[in-house]
């Protein structure tokens, strides 16, 4: 739909400015003056680069979401309309992409379609537990309540997985500079050290010469060994959109030390705030339980998540098959069981969230502190070892040279 910016003056005789979407021109200035505006210039708004090359534009953040989703619950809890509520949130958006976003969902809502319909439509800025949750506060009329309890929970979420991309950044880092000095050595320093060790003609140690043909075939063949790089990462990228593919590496992931336990906690906190937010904002269990499952993250946990749901669709109670599945510890059920068993599940699943949050942050400490002095002794034994086998040649030769004198 295009755009249109307008200058005009109220009927204070002010002046005023803004931007309006409409199918023409005609209904355009149509809609500013039934606002009570009186038009001076109008003019269609020039097109972004963004608007040819749509990659551009920039991506909708959570912390983007977040700050929308507290305003527009202060904006229903003071009374104000819900397509004025949209019109505000749009026209103050600086997110182009997430502008144009809420404008379409205003335009949706204006039509008739529910907030929650209008929102389905954008499932790569709000999710199945987005829409869900404001579906149950517009049929609760507790939307206000809900867009807060999702703010909350968006924030959390994002707290959680940026502990992980912590975790995972520096060994990262690590490796990769650690490649890079490796390979710099072995394409640009060895062959100088090679020049000069065959020049002179001495015997060389086998650590040099497997150094040496290292060195030789990284300068020959690199593109080779970059290409693999960059094969095995394509492949084990396409593997992962496999079912088969998928499931296995997740499940190896979940196996893995230390690592495993990280994930496994991940998904236990994750699972359980979830859940909770479902369930305090009147979400059925089964219907909330299906949502989890489908932004579990881990096809394990998912099937894990979606059996048990199977048990308890047919009467059973939730933390049986929950602790049947084998992915969530026996602590985990047994406050469940206490939850179900009080009535208040969806407050014990909040504090079981609050302590894995903390767990989480115990295991992102413990696997940094066990790779840090293994990244060292990497670091240490690759650098060391090349630097090593070039020396030694050096020291045979200067000890031949004295012995000759």
């Amino acid at each position: 739909m295009p755009s249109y910016i307008w200058k005009g003056v109220d009927k204070s005789g002010r002046k005023q400015s803004g931007e309006i979407e409409a199918d023409n021109a005609a209904i355009a200035r149509q809609l500013v003056n039934r606002k009570g505006f009186t038009i001076k210039s109008f003019r269609p708004k020039p097109k972004d680069l963004g608007d040819y090359l749509p990659f551009l534009q920039p991506g909708v953040k959570e912390k983007d979401v977040v700050i929308l989703v507290r305003q527009f619950a202060t904006m229903i809890d003071a009374g104000l309309p819900l397509v004025q509520c949209l019109d505000i949130l749009q026209e103050q958006q600086p997110n182009p992409t997430f502008r144009r976003i809420l404008r379409q969902v205003k335009k949706d809502v204006e039509e008739g379609s529910t907030l929650s319909e209008a929102l389905q439509k954008h499932p790569k800025v709000f999710d199945n537990l987005f829409v869900n949750l404001v579906a149950a506060g517009e049929m609760g009329g507790i939307l206000d309540v809900i867009l807060n309890r999702l703010a909350a929970y968006i924030e959390k979420a994002a707290r959680l997985k940026k502990k992980v991309k912590g975790a995972m950044t520096y060994p990262g880092i690590v490796i990769t500079i650690a490649f890079v000095v490796v390979a710099v050595i072995l394409i640009f320093v060895i062959p100088t050290f090679a020049k000069l060790f065959t020049e002179a003609g001495a015997p060389l140690p086998t650590m040099t010469l497997t150094v040496m043909s290292l060195s030789d075939f990284m300068v020959k063949y690199w593109y080779m060994l970059f290409g693999g790089i960059m094969l095995l990462g394509m492949g084990f990228k396409q593997l992962r959109q496999t079912a088969v593919g998928r499931e296995a590496t997740d499940r190896l992931f979940l196996r893995m030390p230390v690592l495993g336990m990280l994930i496994r906690k991940v998904a236990v906190a994750r699972f359980t705030r979830t859940l909770s937010t479902m369930l305090s904002s009147g979400v059925p269990i089964l219907d909330g339980l299906e949502i989890v499952a489908s932004t579990a993250g881990n096809v394990v946990v998912e099937k894990a998540i979606r059996a048990a749901r199977a048990a308890i669709a047919e009467g059973r109670p939730v933390a049986e098959p929950l602790e049947e599945t084998g992915v969530f510890p026996g602590m985990v059920t047994q406050m469940i069981a206490v939850g179900e068993a009080t009535g208040a599940l969806d407050v014990m699943l909040s504090k079981i969230a609050d302590f894995y949050d903390e767990e989480v942050d115990t295991a992102v400490e413990a696997l940094t502190s066990l790779l840090e002095p293994m990244l060292i002794v990497f670091l240490g034994v690759t650098v060391g070892g090349l630097l090593v086998a070039m020396y030694l040649p050096i020291f045979q030769i200067a000890d031949v040279a004295t012995k000759g004198h």
